[in-house]
């Protein structure tokens, strides 16, 4: 049971969930940009949550399948087709030997998944098979996926579709209009004139735009005690300010340490939202409070556990 890559995408890699508890060693946790999108698509195939998929950046590229499977694509919304059929997101399908998927660019955000009942079996590396670009740990030899691979799929019981239920709220979630932050750690760096420029100005994404972190352009945010901290951590969705006063959104294949004053941080619901960013998407930030925080994060993992996949 395989897939070969007929035509590579801009940005396919392996990814599952990540592999949390390695910062002290210097390695983030990597895994999908797009968790939500991600787990919905495992959902659908039959899969348990953290099966690896395939996450393909702005543009896809061309698959044949090695046997029947059953796939469904999540996240923005691709062109794709079977066989010159189209498909949409959302959707289980199933797939016969021989074949192919093509998918080609994105009409809204930056990211889809690819799952495929079973997963991909590549070798777990510290606990995951996501692939940590940066250092070229993991995924299918650490690296982007290229023309003549050939990726062995895990095994699966049933070829089953579904298709799911809640599409409107699905989206809902992974509008990028405005993306909820919390105070961060150097928070008082900032005057009233900084913060009310942070929140009441839009940003737009730059041509800097990674899964290391995505800089933005817009309204200069100054810091009233500088621009430089001691080095400490930096975790996921940590919104730092350097000298320019362009703010930077620490993404998953994220430094583990920074010397930028940290004006604030992407709450945990909202990360999916940035793994939808691409250059020249506008948004603005909202203030929330940890106890709210911690609420939209909760009502996030019951909204996984309430979908209904027919």
């Amino acid at each position: 049971m395989s897939i070969t890559v007929i035509k590579a995408g801009t940005q396919t890699t392996v990814q599952d969930l990540g592999r949390p508890g390695f910062a002290h060693l210097g390695i983030s946790a990597s895994g999908a940009a797009d968790a939500f999108s991600f787990r919905i698509g495992n959902q659908i195939v039959g899969n348990e949550p953290n099966a690896a998929a395939l996450e393909i950046t702005l543009t896809g590229g061309e698959y044949e399948l090695g046997s029947n499977a059953v796939i469904a694509i999540t996240g923005s919304a691709f062109d794709a087709s079977i066989d010159d059929q189209p498909i949409t997101n959302w959707n289980g399908y199933k797939i016969q030997k021989g074949q192919c998927l093509r998918i080609n660019s994105s009409h809204d955000g930056a990211r889809c998944y690819v799952c495929v009942q079973g997963g991909f079996d590549v070798p777990p590396l510290l606990s995951s098979r996501s692939t940590h670009l940066i250092t070229g740990l993991g995924g299918f030899g650490g690296r982007t996926l290229r023309k003549g691979d050939v990726l062995e799929l895990g095994h699966a019981s049933e070829l089953q579709c579904a298709k799911m239920n809640n599409v409107n709220e699905i989206q809902r979630q992974l509008n990028c209009d405005t993306i909820r932050v919390t105070k961060g750690l150097e928070e008082d760096w900032f005057n009233d004139d900084s913060w009310d420029s942070f929140l009441n100005n839009q940003f737009s994404v730059s041509q800097a735009f990674s899964r290391m972190g995505i800089r933005m352009e817009g309204n200069s945010i100054e810091s009233s005690s500088g621009h430089e901290i001691l080095t400490q951590g930096v975790p996921l969705g940590a919104v730092q300010v350097p000298g320019n006063g362009q703010p930077i959104i620490s993404f998953v294949e994220h430094q583990t340490t920074g010397g930028y004053p940290r004006i604030a941080n992407v709450i945990s619901a909202d990360l999916c939202k940035v793994g939808q960013l691409k250059p020249g998407d506008r948004f603005q930030f909202a203030l929330v409070s940890m106890a709210e925080a911690e609420q939209l994060y909760l009502e996030q993992i019951n909204f996984f556990h309430n979908l209904s996949a027919l």
